[in-house]
């Protein structure tokens, strides 16, 4: 499926309304460039959880973790990969038993780790173009 968002809101609102329909043990892959709302969606798609906690990017940490609060109590595995170098290196964090646990994994800069994904994921591909407007964003979600 392809979306049009004009704004950081419509973004939001998307990503949230992905969480709320979100299962325990889906895993979710953004991929967009620098600056194209991977953080803003990973917040509305953790509030969609019932995470009431403040989500940023776990750059320097690889993974956060938090737990929703509505009714499925799902746990939220965050992981920002933009800094690590070989995907190897995810073994040290537990993403294995994360991705395959109960809770839901959201991976920003998921392409940078493609080789040990699971085999069936959500991809969401975030995608600027200035000439419809400095807000504007393509989002793509397709079911790998």
């Amino acid at each position: 499926m392809e979306y049009d968002s004009y704004s950081p809101e419509n973004t939001f609102e998307l990503a949230k309304k992905l969480g709320q329909d979100a299962t325990a043990g889906e895993v979710v892959c953004l991929i967009g460039d620098l600056g194209v709302g991977k953080t803003l969606f990973s917040q509305g798609f953790a509030k969609g959880l019932g995470v009431e906690e403040y989500v940023n990017s776990p750059t320097f940490t690889i993974v956060q973790e938090y737990e929703g609060n509505d009714d499925r109590r799902l746990k939220l595995y965050h992981f920002d990969v933009y800094r690590i170098e070989a995907p190897e290196e995810m073994e040290e964090v537990g993403f294995t038993d994360m991705i395959y646990g109960e809770g839901v994994s959201l991976i920003e800069w998921a392409d940078m780790i493609s080789d040990i994904l699971p085999e069936h994921y959500i991809r969401v591909t975030i995608e600027k173009n200035l000439e419809k407007g400095f807000d504007y964003r393509k989002i793509e979600i397709v079911n790998v």
